[in-house]
């Protein structure tokens, strides 16, 4: 569904974002992808999208390459960026309505999904709305909200929880869980080591741009003898980490 192989991204020569990464998506798996600050969470995000180029390996979203087929792995994709602030100058049904023709969903499937999720996510007040009026947290759902219009194979989420109240994260891991359930593929970057543990089916740790785990959480503690809780896990693997702030 989301594969990876052998991806590298240098700003410079003595820069490398992302070093011979590898990494899969099957359908019906939620993600985690995990690393501290500087790791190279949202480069690799931003390949996948295509925001930034390959240089070394291949994306395939949906089985299309980001690089050869990029309208069709685009058409596959729903994207959350970790900023949610794009499209100020729009009211928030605007923003959806121009998802909307951009990827063509019909006009009858589109406001049943608007309207499923602005309840959801208690913003059906906020649609008429302009976006540059709404807090951090209501920027971050209609852009949650836009992802889901055109129902994305791959699924796509950079720092999606930073920000929301309560309940609109448990609304989201509910959206995920339903979404990887009906045979897609979710991935998404946090920090929230402790949500990480308890939603998702596989995960995988980056530290300065390599890899340093991808599995399941009971491989990990199996391969640490002990039953220790993810957050333990992740600083005992990034204990050499010096990234800063």
């Amino acid at each position: 569904m989301l594969n990876i192989e052998g991806v590298t991204k240098q700003y410079n020569k003595l820069d490398t974002a992302v070093d011979n990464l590898s990494l899969r998506v099957l359908p019906g798996e939620i993600y985690g992808f995990l690393g501290p600050n500087g790791a190279g969470k949202s480069t690799t995000i931003k390949l996948i999208t295509g925001m930034y180029p390959v240089d070394f390996g291949s994306i395939t979203i949906n089985n299309f390459d980001i690089k050869y087929n990029t309208i069709k792995a685009k058409q596959s994709l729903g994207y959350v960026p970790d900023t949610p602030n794009f499209f100020l100058h729009l009211k928030g049904i605007e923003y959806l309505n121009f998802l909307k023709d951009v990827y063509a969903v019909p006009q009858e499937r589109c406001v049943n999904t608007i309207m499923t999720l602005a309840t959801k996510f208690n913003m059906l007040h906020a649609l008429e709305d302009f976006i540059q009026n709404y807090s951090h947290g209501m920027r971050k759902k209609i852009q949650i909200m836009g992802s889901l219009l055109h129902n994305p194979r791959v699924w796509v989420l950079d720092e999606p929880l930073n920000g929301l109240d309560p309940k609109a994260v448990f609304t989201l891991k509910e959206l995920m869980r339903e979404h990887a359930e009906k045979g897609n593929a979710v991935l998404f970057s946090t920090h929230m080591l402790e949500t990480a543990e308890h939603i998702c089916d596989k995960i995988g740790i980056i530290n300065n741009g390599v890899k340093i785990f991808d599995g399941v959480m009971q491989e990990v503690r199996n391969a640490m003898q002990s039953e220790v809780s993810l957050e333990k896990l992740f600083m005992e693997l990034t204990k050499n980490d010096n990234d800063t702030d």
